[in-house]
């Protein structure tokens, strides 16, 4: 088990004792023992997507660590029964999920977002500069959260409108129209417009 999953299952298992929730702590402790490669594997494997999407999603490092950990957590409390392959929709699905519930909070809204540099870049793409893809990602954040998801999705998971449509519960017709109305709005915020 690699040094930073040890570390994260500790963090996971404190947060568990702390909140008196003794038997949850214990089934970490058993992960540690070895009973847990699959989360292990999991949380190996799709971590940073998840840490990314959450920080573009956010724009916060802070919170966004704290939703990728809420997502493995509930990986951990909850077991559910992953189809083979679908693992990272699953997870990429829940964390889209909390941070939407964090972004509908009141106490969210009053942050100014965007004010500090992002620290993350997405996935690699063909823009040179930093500025470009630190402007490019301001303007994806200004973006109504419909829009947002699945351009962050789609663009920057590689995800496909039938898999996105799949994740979000929704029709495909609605994940093209929300992609094409999302990109028309990006080149309007890009030139100089708003999002609306």
């Amino acid at each position: 088990m690699g040094v930073q999953t040890i570390s994260a299952l500790r963090r996971i298992q404190a947060l568990f004792i702390r909140s008196g929730l003794a038997e949850e702590a214990g089934n970490v402790q058993a992960a540690e023992g070895g009973g847990m490669a699959y989360f292990e594997e999991l949380y190996e494997r799709y971590a940073t997507d998840v840490l990314r999407v959450c920080y573009f999603y956010l724009g916060d490092r802070q919170k966004a660590e704290d939703v990728c950990q809420d997502v493995f957590v509930r990986l951990i409390t909850t077991s559910p029964q992953l189809q083979e392959g679908r693992e990272k929709a699953w997870l990429l699905k829940v964390a889209l999920n909390r941070c939407r519930d964090l972004w509908r909070g009141a106490w969210l809204k009053r942050v100014v977002l965007g004010s500090p540099a992002f620290e993350l870049v997405p996935a690699p793409d063909e823009i040179d500069s930093l500025a470009d893809r630190q402007e490019i990602m301001q303007a994806i954040n200004q973006l109504p959260a419909a829009f947002k998801e699945v351009i962050l999705l789609h663009y920057y998971q590689g995800y496909g409108i039938s898999e996105i449509a799949e994740m979000m519960e929704l029709p495909e017709g609605t994940i093209s129209s929300r992609l094409s109305r999302g990109r028309k709005k990006l080149e309007s915020i890009l030139k100089g417009g708003d999002a609306r």
